[in-house]
């Protein structure tokens, strides 16, 4: 019987609260509309949106920066195969080939490396000049 009881207050009581908060709202079209808005948006290659992204991504930025940023981790430490800044030797063997694939391994990713070594805004020629840095120092 004491459990029927409680269960009833319970039930009474969460009606009254439910039913005085749902009395008790006043929605306003404005302040809903403003509630739902979506929080972001999407902007794809080609709409006036992207040219804008574009334009404030390939600002100028030194080689060092870059290296710093996106480069370093792997290539100070010859992290997962990287070879390192200044080591001839594990350099040599990808300068055989020539500057052309080592471009494109940069630029499109090779193994544990990720496209761009992680810099996903930089350009083409940021990449190469981040190679070109990384290359000298071992001329």
């Amino acid at each position: 019987m004491f459990a029927k009881v409680t269960f009833k207050a319970v039930t009474v009581t969460l009606l009254l609260v439910i039913g005085q908060g749902l009395s008790a709202t006043v929605v306003n079209a404005d302040d809903l509309s403003e509630r739902i808005a979506p929080v972001g948006s999407t902007c794809l290659q080609g709409d006036d949106c992207a040219k804008a992204v574009a334009a404030t991504s390939s600002s100028a930025r030194s080689t060092d920066s870059i290296y710093n940023t996106s480069c370093m981790a792997c290539h100070a430490t010859g992290a997962a195969g990287a070879p390192k800044l200044g080591d001839k030797a594990a350099w040599q063997a990808r300068l055989a080939q020539g500057l052309e694939p080592v471009y494109a391994n940069a630029i499109n990713g090779i193994n544990a490396m990720p496209a761009r070594g992680g810099c996903a805004d930089c350009s083409d020629e940021e990449i190469k000049a981040v190679v070109d840095y990384m290359v000298d120092s071992v001329k």
